[in-house]
């Protein structure tokens, strides 16, 4: 395990901290932006680079199923030597031999399906089914990577501001203590003023160390998610602009346009044509087939074998017509398990409209919730502000005790971090509605990047007859 120098880890933590928590800095110009931090990991998130190459995958189902209509050539070659030995009786002179015979056999044979019960039609439309959905599952993984990265960006703002006013909670509770155990010394305070700012004090170090703990935790999500080590952050603003009028409008948008929804729909389309294809296998299969052979046989000495050694050409056309007439029971069943999978499928289309809708509901409700909170945490910050400077006057003029300041304290902090936590769910809620609403994409976010299309890889492959290499050259 790595060692570190905790004081100086400490130093840094808490300069990276206040940076960027002051929106003023003359450094902020260089500091990054969610938007810079999204594109990061639209670019680089190592999950959504899977996804991609799984897409890819999907995309060779159709060239796979377009097999069916083509022809298959084989080619197939054999050649035999054996040598025998003839030793007539008495060993009568010229009875004796060696006889060698080789032979060969040389072909090439073509098949082709004319008529498969429209198995081969209803794949190659299956497997364009599932390409679509395959493309509505990459933009929704997509939308939660996007979402992710935000939700990351934010958490790494909040817990370093937390981090700040902890340590400033500290600052001022350290003095606490150290006035208390001074007006203790000259008589004006008591043993219990001094014990009770101690024990504030102790408890402030350790909030400060699970603070700074939660901090570079939350650095660590963010360089998992983004790809990249969070530097000085600016303060992000929600996505106002972008999100639907209302409620009602959100769920309508989300019902007609969220990739979720519309990945499962292609699935019923997939499980549809798949059921017609295995129904194809109850009819009649036609196919026809060609080739060309060649047998070569050669004997020696040549004298033993005259008149049959030498090469025979050959070729042959044909057709074949198969009937099915029972199959144990099997094509049955596959017909059956395919109207189940397809029941199925259209049940998950109602699931993913279910749970798109409570998504939306409760991002809006998070979204409102949190307005509300940053108005009211602003009012309790500045109120708890006022009254621990009045606590404080009143303490130094002997109307207040220690604890009082303490307690004042207390409030004022616990209302600073609640401002902070909410400050950071309005900015986390409304990236949640475009998410929810299926809006949280790179063109609508205006993303520096390169946007990724997937329909380039598909039609680069679906018609492919031949080569091993895939279209980027490996």
């Amino acid at each position: 395990m790595r060692e570190y120098n905790v004081p100086s880890v400490r130093k840094l933590l808490f300069t990276a901290v206040l940076v960027s928590a002051t929106a003023l800095s003359p450094l902020a110009a260089s500091a990054e932006t969610i938007l810079g931090a999204l594109s990061k990991a639209y670019q680089n998130n190592s999950s959504l680079n899977s996804s991609r190459a799984g897409v890819r995958v999907t995309d060779e189902g159709v060239a796979i199923a377009k097999s069916g209509w083509r022809p298959t050539i084989t080619g197939s070659g054999s050649i035999d030597y054996s040598s025998s030995h003839l030793n007539a009786r008495g060993n009568a002179p010229g009875l004796n031999r060696s006889i060698s015979l080789t032979t060969g056999n040389f072909g090439v044979e073509i098949d082709q399906t004319l008529f498969d019960g429209f198995q081969t039609r209803n794949n190659v439309a299956a497997a364009e089914a599932r390409v679509r959905a395959s493309f509505e599952s990459l933009r929704n993984a997509e939308e939660n990577t996007l979402f992710n990265a935000a939700s990351a960006y934010m958490d790494v703002i909040r817990d370093r501001q937390v981090a700040v006013l902890t340590e400033q909670n500290l600052q001022f509770l350290t003095e606490q203590a150290r006035a208390a155990r001074s007006r203790f010394e000259v008589g004006e305070g008591t043993r219990t003023d001094v014990a009770q700012a101690d024990a504030q004090r102790a408890s402030a170090v350790a909030q400060l160390s699970a603070a700074r703990a939660t901090a570079l935790a939350s650095a660590a999500t963010y360089r998992q998610i983004v790809g990249d080590e969070p530097g000085r952050l600016r303060p992000a603003a929600p996505v106002s602009k972008l999100l639907p009028s209302s409620l009602d409008a959100a769920i309508a948008i989300a019902s007609a346009e969220h990739p979720a929804i519309l990945a499962t729909a292609h699935l019923v389309d997939a499980a549809a044509f798949s059921v017609k294809s295995a129904e194809g296998a109850l009819l009649p299969q036609l196919s026809a087939s060609a080739g060309v052979s060649s047998a070569y046989r050669h004997t020696q000495p040549p004298d033993f074998g005259a008149g049959q050694d030498g090469t025979t050409t050959s070729a042959s056309i044909g057709a074949t017509l198969t009937v099915p007439i029972y199959s144990g029971g099997r094509t049955s069943a596959l017909v059956r398990q395919s109207k189940e999978s397809l029941s199925q499928a259209r049940i998950e289309v109602d699931v993913s409209r279910d749970t798109v809708r409570q998504a939306v509901t409760s991002a809006w409700s998070q979204y409102t919730a949190a307005q509300q909170s940053v108005t009211a945490n602003r009012q309790v910050v500045a109120a708890a502000q006022l009254a621990l400077n009045g606590v404080i006057e009143e303490r130094n003029v002997g109307q207040r005790t220690t604890l009082d300041v303490l307690n004042a304290q207390a409030t004022l902090i616990t209302a600073k971090i609640n401002l902070v936590s909410a400050e950071r769910d309005v900015v986390v809620a409304s990236y949640a509605i475009l998410s929810a609403v299926g809006h949280l994409s790179a063109d609508r976010l205006a993303l520096n990047v390169t946007k990724y299309r997937p329909e380039e890889h598909y039609n680069a492959v679906k018609d492919k007859w031949i080569g091993l290499r895939t279209p980027d050259g490996r």
